[in-house]
């Protein structure tokens, strides 16, 4: 069912201090439109003086929580939210005032597509749309879309899809095809629900979460700085430094060691996940977003302790990429056995998804830092690693090849994995002797209230 809430309600729901953008649209001086499709004319006055909006999109200015945005809403009341000339014209126009204004832009998109009565002269306004966005996304001017029900066609394949952030609403229809022009067969996979399980949509949520979480999105995308993120404090007791690799290798296995997730919960004050690579794809080992920590947005990208699959590497290169765009420092939490290596991956890409978040990092102008806290395996661990910036906890290993990978490698029994663990010096204190790491940061003692992180070995001063 198509959403009931017109464009103006669904932003009032969402914004305060609306005020509409003032865009000259050029007259209809074509009798029904540019092919002559009869009765065309009659159905856009019906549509105008039903809604009240002389066009299928509602654009203007308005604060979302503590942040003032550029706002473009679809009104699904005026021929099905259909893009014609005049709506590509007024979202150019929106995304020209955001440019202008440095104004984030949230997309409340309800749509059927194309508008058919304007043939291709519909059609073509998918790329003036898609190059408004695009111009907005070079000049670093984040946009959060919000899938509404329908949002199907044109409207999901440039706003939609094309979003840094894409929220949709519980129960929408998503999907390219509308629902007159599929096929029979399975109906949830044009679901907000089915595009966020594989990978293309970052949240679903209700109508009741929607202006919070949008309020936070935008908060988090406006922040900009050029400072480090601080290294974070390593959880747990302190142990003091393994004696030997295997130990090493152990205590990275055990299961009372502290994961990503109580890391990033106890750095951040507040934190909101993305979700997919866009390819279809999700890894649940691996958690990647923006949060808030004293005041300021840090990006981060942290592996859960599984085998990162193509989709994991996929979805933080996404990150990093845009907060590089973004002005947003990254953190990186290392924690994997490795990449997984299963026929799966293989066929899903995983050495393409490796190379393409090596190269975010590389291409990265924004400073990124990285803590292992965990297994540090081989390539899979080592892509998600700031290079130069690098810290490791005293229950982490970072290893050329796991030990029992490199004794197969060797053809050695499973008796000599432990002895193999101390000749791959890949102790934490070994990684930073072998300049990889830049020390080895310890859990803060409880009697001690110091401000800085207590490193157990520096490889150079001042480097924090």
């Amino acid at each position: 069912m198509a959403d009931r809430m017109s464009a103006r309600d669904r932003i009032e729901a969402v914004a305060t201090g609306f005020t509409d953008l003032d865009v000259d649209l050029p007259d209809n001086a074509d009798t029904d439109g540019p092919i002559g499709w009869t009765g065309y004319d009659g159905a856009r006055a019906r549509a105008a003086e039903r809604t009240g909006e002389r066009e299928s999109v509602v654009c203007g200015t308005g604060r979302v929580g503590g942040t003032e945005a550029v706002l473009i809403a679809f009104e699904f009341g005026f021929l099905g939210g259909s893009v014609g000339g005049r709506t590509g014209l007024l979202v150019e126009a929106a995304f020209e005032r955001a440019v202008r204004l440095r104004l984030p832009v949230v997309s409340l998109i309800a749509t059927g597509g194309s508008r058919m009565q304007e043939g291709m002269r519909a059609l073509s306004q998918l790329h003036r749309m898609a190059k408004a966005a695009s111009t907005a996304r070079t000049s670093g001017v984040p946009h959060v879309a919000v899938l509404r029900d329908p949002t199907t066609g044109g409207g999901w394949a440039t706003l939609g899809a094309g979003a840094d952030v894409t929220l949709a609403l519980d129960g929408a229809q998503v999907g390219f095809a509308g629902s007159r022009v599929r096929p029979a067969g399975d109906p949830h996979a044009y679901t907000a629900q089915s595009q966020f399980e594989t990978g293309h949509v970052d949240r679903v949520l209700s109508d009741e979460e929607l202006p919070e979480v949008l309020g936070r999105w935008l908060t988090l995308l406006t922040s900009r700085g050029e400072e480090r993120a601080d290294v974070p404090e390593a959880l747990g007791s302190d142990r003091g430094l393994p004696d030997s690799g295997w130990d090493a290798v152990r205590r990275a296995r055990a299961d009372w060691r502290p994961r990503a997730g109580q890391y990033l919960d106890a750095y951040f004050d507040w934190r909101e996940d993305i979700s997919g690579d866009r390819c279809a794809g999700v890894d649940a080992g691996v958690l990647c977003g923006f949060g808030v920590r004293g005041g300021r947005t840090v990006a981060y990208a942290a592996q859960c302790g599984t085998a990162t699959r193509p989709a994991g590497f996929r979805t933080a290169a996404r990150l990093v990429r845009l907060a590089d765009r973004l002005g947003i420092p990254v953190l990186t939490l290392v924690d994997t056995p490795g990449a997984a290596n299963d026929a799966g991956a293989e066929r899903g890409g995983v050495g393409g998804a490796i190379a393409e978040l090596f190269g975010a990092i590389a291409d990265a102008r924004v400073p990124l830092t990285t803590l292992v806290i965990g297994e540090g395996g081989s390539g899979g661990a080592l892509a998600f690693a700031a290079p130069g910036r690098t810290w490791v906890t005293a229950d982490s290993y970072f290893s050329v090849t796991g030990p029992e990978a490199a004794a197969a490698i060797l053809k050695r029994d499973d008796d000599d994995v432990p002895a193999i663990a101390g000749q791959l010096r890949l102790r934490p204190q070994d990684v930073v002797e072998l300049g990889i790491a830049n020390g080895v940061v310890l859990p803060r003692s409880r009697s001690v209230d110091a401000p800085e992180v207590r490193l157990a070995v520096r490889r150079a001063a001042g480097r924090v």
